[in-house]
C-alpha cells in the first residue's frame, strides 16, 4: 500500500491489486471484504476495523490518524516500521526464553537419567561391599534411590521420584497461571516479584518499555494526541506493576505536566531517556527524541539478552560438571581409599 499509494496508484485500485495478488485464499477473501467495503463508501480504517483478528487498535488508529491528516502514506510507513521493530523484538523475546528452556530441559533430563539409569549400576555394587561408606556415597545411593524406586501410589500406579523431577516444572508454571488467574491481587504481587528477580527483572522491565516506547513513538509520530497514544501504548504491557506506573504518566499528563515530568515521575525511565524527551519538548520536536529512544530501549534490551544468556550458559555447565563430580566421587572414591584393603582381603 505505501509503495503503491506513493508511486500515485488511487486507494482502491492498489486493494484491488493486493486483493489479486494475495496467494492465501483467507487473506485473500479478506482483502475482497475489504475492496468491496472502500467501494461502496467505507474509509479504509473502517474496512480494517471489521477484521480485528488481523488488523489490532494499534493499527487503526494509525491509519484512522492518517485520514484526518490526509497523508495515509506516512501512516503506512509508520506501521511499517512498527511491525519490523515489533518482528525484530519478539525474535529478541524468543531468544530470552527458548534458549534458557532448552539448556535447562537437556540438563535437568541429563541428571534424570544418571541418577535413574547410569549411577544405579555404579553404585549397586557398593552395597556388596564390606566398606564403610562416606556421607556423599550414602547421599549418592539415597538419591539414585529416590529416582528408581517408588515413592508412593496414585490409584494403584506407582510414581517414581524421577516422573515428581520432571513434572514439578509444570506444576509450577500451572499454579503460577492459575493464580494469576484468580485473583488480581496476587497476580498484581507476582508480577512486582517477576520484576525484582536478578536480571530476568530487568529484562522484563525493558523489554515491557521498549515496546510501550516504541508503539508510543509511532502513535504520536501519526498524528495521535499524547494522551490517546499512552493509552494504547499501555496496552502493550502485560506486567500489572508496570501498567500502574504507565497509568500514572497518563495521570501527570492529564494534570498538565510536561511529559519528560510524567516519565520522571513513573520511576520507570532512566534519566537519559528523560533529558532526551526534555530535549524534544523544549525544541518542539519530539518525534525524532521518541525515535532516538526507540532506539536507546532496542539496543538495551540486546545487551540485556546477551547478559542474560551470558549467566545462564555457564551457570547450567557447572550445576551439571557438578553433579558428575559427586557421582564420580561418590561411587569410585570409596574404592580408591578402601583399594588396599580390599587388596589385602584378597590375597
Amino acid at each position: 500500500m505505501e509503495q503503491m499509494q506513493s508511486a500515485g496508484v488511487p486507494l482502491l485500485d492498489a486493494l484491488g491489486d493486493i486483493r489479486d495478488g494475495a496467494e492465501n485464499d483467507m487473506m485473500r477473501d479478506m482483502m475482497s471484504e475489504i475492496y468491496r467495503d472502500v467501494r461502496d463508501g467505507a474509509s479504509l480504517s473502517e474496512a480494517f476495523d471489521k477484521h480485528p483478528k488481523v488488523f489490532k487498535p494499534l493499527f487503526i488508529s494509525i491509519i484512522k490518524a492518517g485520514e484526518d491528516t490526509g497523508d495515509l502514506t506516512s501512516s503506512y510507513k509508520q506501521l511499517e516500521n512498527y511491525l519490523k521493530w515489533l518482528d525484530s523484538m519478539q525474535s529478541k523475546i524468543k531468544k530470552a526464553t527458548r534458549y534458557p528452556m532448552i539448556v535447562t530441559a537437556v540438563v535437568l533430563f541429563t541428571i534424570v537419567f544418571m541418577m535413574s539409569v547410569v549411577v544405579p549400576q555404579i553404585v549397586g555394587f557398593l552395597k556388596y561391599l564390606n566398606i564403610e561408606l562416606p556421607w556423599y556415597s550414602v547421599a549418592l545411593i539415597q538419591t539414585s534411590n529416590f529416582f528408581v524406586e517408588p515413592q508412593f501410589y496414585l490409584l494403584g500406579i506407582p510414581i517414581y521420584g524421577a516422573i515428581i523431577v520432571l513434572v514439578i516444572p509444570l506444576l509450577i508454571v500451572f499454579t503460577l497461571v492459575l493464580m494469576r488467574r484468580l485473583s488480581d491481587d496476587i497476580a498484581y504481587q507476582m508480577d512486582s516479584l517477576f520484576l525484582r528477580i536478578p536480571i530476568a527483572g530487568t529484562l522484563i522491565r525493558k523489554i515491557s518499555i521498549a515496546r510501550y516506547a516504541q508503539t508510543f513513538g509511532a502513535l504520536f509520530a501519526s498524528g495521535i494526541d499524547v494522551i490517546n497514544g499512552l493509552k494504547a501504548a499501555r496496552k502493550t504491557v502485560s506486567n500489572l506493576a508496570l501498567i500502574e506506573a504507565m497509568e500514572s504518566v497518563e495521570y501527570y499528563v492529564k494534570s498538565g505536566s510536561p511529559l519528560s515530568d510524567a516519565f520522571k515521575g513513573s520511576g520507570e525511565f532512566p534519566n537519559m531517556v528523560v533529558r532526551m524527551v526534555k530535549i524534544g519538548e523544549e525544541s518542539g520536536n519530539l518525534t525524532p527524541v521518541l525515535n532516538q529512544v526507540c532506539e536507546f530501549y532496542t539496543k538495551d534490551v540486546d545487551e540485556a539478552i546477551d547478559a542474560l544468556i551470558e549467566m545462564i550458559q555457564p551457570a547450567l555447565t557447572v550445576i551439571l560438571a557438578l553433579v558428575i563430580v559427586w557421582i564420580a566421587a561418590g561411587s569410585l572414591g570409596p574404592i580408591y581409599m578402601n583399594l588396599g584393603n580390599m587388596m589385602e582381603a584378597i590375597g
